[in-house]
């Protein structure tokens, strides 16, 4: 690179630059994006639907021997069990698996997320969103940051909501889970002064139930809000990490 042989730029931010456009081939398979995190600041997620077990231990086993990590999403418990279980050629691992957000994380032994002071807060309306809120959380902290909570917070109970803002007001953004007719992102944005990321979560029924009433209402906020796809908790906790974490390296 002609700017690092003419002094301009240093060596640690060259290696960045190539380590970020690394990429691990597994033959008919997957090119694994190794360095997404170097370039994006966002770890690479293995989505289990559509995979068999086999493809995710070998992706799960490439991502470990290479990153350290694999954080495997949509995944059943069953399965998740079947696929530590048959990683006996990787050794020294450990395995977390969270119930609510089908997220499966392994990571080799002594591997943490760097914690970066990035502060999240996720709140859901109420506990049938939870599922998730709890995918943004996960996220959010494999990609060092704190998060706190507050869960079953929603308008049909509005007084509910005032104590957990208080407990939450020094965050630097907001992740509000929401289903039905999807209004407490924008009470949220109402009430604080960070960004606050809308979730739209498919509970509900009848016209314009599975989450579609309430992304509906999400957009059409007078609110300042940013909206993502329905129960994209993933996207969610990832982006709003990605906030913070710049809040703080600034």
């Amino acid at each position: 690179m002609v700017s690092f042989r003419d002094g301009s730029i240093p060596l640690d931010e060259v290696m960045r630059a190539i380590t970020g456009l690394r990429l691990d081939t597994i033959d008919g398979l997957a090119r694994i994006d190794t360095g997404r995190m170097n370039r994006c600041g966002v770890p690479e997620f293995v989505l289990a639907e559509g995979k068999s077990d086999g493809d995710l231990l070998v992706i799960a086993g490439e991502q470990l021997k290479n990153s350290g990590r694999s954080i495997i999403s949509r995944i059943d418990r069953e399965r998740a069990i079947t696929v530590t279980s048959s990683l006996n050629r990787v050794p020294d691992f450990n395995w977390d698996y969270n119930e609510h957000a089908r997220l499966l994380v392994i990571a080799r032994d002594g591997f943490e997320p760097v914690h970066t002071g990035g502060r999240v807060a996720v709140l859901s309306a109420g506990t049938a969103d939870m599922r998730v809120a709890e995918e943004a959380r996960v996220v959010a902290e494999q990609m060092g940051c704190t998060v706190k909570v507050a869960y079953d917070v929603g308008v049909a109970g509005i007084h509910r909501l005032f104590p957990a803002l208080k407990d939450l007001s020094d965050a630097h953004v907001f992740v509000v889970v929401a289903g039905r007719e999807g209004t407490l992102p924008s009470i949220v944005a109402g009430l604080v002064d960070q960004p606050v990321i809308g979730v739209p979560v498919s509970t509900g029924y009848g016209y314009m139930g599975a989450g579609e009433a309430a992304l509906a209402s999400m957009l059409q906020s007078c609110t300042m809000i940013s909206v993502v796809n329905i129960d994209a908790g993933l996207v969610a906790g990832a982006q709003a990490a990605r906030i913070a974490n710049m809040v703080v390296s600034e």
